[in-house]
């Protein structure tokens, strides 16, 4: 699984990737694999999407869906969401014609200093290629890309 470590550079994931990846009889799980060789980034909003696809899609066990969640979260960079991340979601939101939850992933990713790009399946998101904020400039990319 992932491996949280200073001053590395993280991907930042979305619950499109992380589900399958921590998901293994998902349809996608092995086209996520290679996430196991990269440091990885999420925010509470990715952590409560997988939960309710895992729980209410997926139909898996909510017990255990918290245990590995948790799990997981010992194990990558969690990254909090404050009111300027919210600000900055909803900016993006505007700018880029995004849904909510969307637009606050990105802003917490492009806020942080550590995460380099975002790894997603959703192509809507996959179609923006890239997002800037000041210089800083977050990578948008599939699984396939790494």
């Amino acid at each position: 699984m992932a491996n949280p470590r200073r001053d590395q550079e993280y991907l930042g994931i979305d619950s499109s990737v992380l589900v399958p990846y921590l998901v293994p009889e998902h349809p996608d799980h092995k086209a996520t694999k290679l996430l196991a060789e990269e440091y990885h980034a999420v925010n509470p909003t990715v952590l409560h999407e997988t939960y309710h696809t895992s729980v209410f899609k997926l139909r898996r066990e909510p017990e255990e869906t918290v245990r590995v969640l948790l799990d997981y979260m010992n194990l990558a960079l969690c990254i909090p969401v404050s009111s300027v991340t919210v600000e900055r979601g909803l900016k993006i939101a505007l700018k880029h014609s995004l849904g909510g939850r969307d637009a606050l992933i990105l802003a917490s990713f492009l806020l942080s200093r550590e995460v380099k790009a975002l790894v997603t399946m959703d192509k809507s998101l996959l179609s923006l290629e890239e997002i800037r904020l000041g210089k800083k400039v977050l990578k948008i990319i599939s699984p396939a890309r790494l």
